[in-house]
């Protein structure tokens, strides 16, 4: 059975996309056969596939009531790591991505009002009963405080907050105008470095997790 990892927020802006064509793409780097499944009809992820060309991960689109569908489609590729990119706004789109996944990742910049966004998602990971945490992303470099008020925050709501933070980092807009992540770019970087350590608490997370 694939890992699914389902990222979901209703606000916009909020590093969605970045966060699952960097994830894929490790994953990908670390042998496995994966796949963004964008299903965003702004299809951003897969505009960043069209960029990438040829190389992993695969990029693929469907609309949310297809979602099910494609990933058995996956399935029967030798797809074994899966990354569901959603578009914000969209309740249905998000219940069903959430349904499926087997960890829910939830981005979002520590500002009041990408927080306030979190409170409808909060209601939906606890009613599907899935493994949920909070991505502190956009991160201001030296921003204590304010991280630190928005981990409570989130911690109000009953979400778990991911240890890893992603800084606010030029690397990361970079590299997907060109269809790459920040570790193709620079693999020395802080932002490749935050990503490395998101895998590795990730991999972690889903050997805890069950369907």
């Amino acid at each position: 059975m694939p890992k699914i990892i389902a990222i979901v927020s209703q606000k916009g802006g909020s590093g969605k996309t970045t966060l699952a064509v960097h994830l894929a793409t490790r994953a990908a780097q670390a042998k496995h056969e994966s796949c963004v499944i964008d299903t965003d009809p702004q299809a951003t992820a897969a505009a960043w596939g069209d960029w990438r060309g040829d190389f992993l991960p695969v990029v693929v689109t469907a609309p949310p009531a297809r979602l099910a569908r494609t990933i058995e489609s996956a399935k029967k590729n030798g797809v074994d790591f899966i990354v569901i990119d959603t578009p914000p706004h969209a309740d249905a789109a998000a219940r069903e991505a959430i349904k499926v996944a087997d960890v829910v990742l939830i981005p979002t910049k520590p500002r009041a009002f990408d927080l306030h966004a979190l409170e409808p998602i909060s209601d939906l990971v606890s009613f599907a009963k899935k493994p949920a945490y909070v991505v502190l992303n956009s991160v201001p470099s030296g921003a204590t405080l304010l991280t630190e008020e928005a981990r409570a925050t989130a911690t109000e709501m009953g979400l778990e907050i991911c240890p890893i933070e992603l800084g606010d980092r030029a690397a990361f807009h970079r590299s997907s105008a060109k269809g790459e992540t920040a570790a193709e770019g620079d693999p020395n970087g802080k932002a490749a470095q935050e990503v490395e350590a998101l895998w590795k608490w990730l991999r972690k997370t889903l050997k805890k997790a069950k369907k």
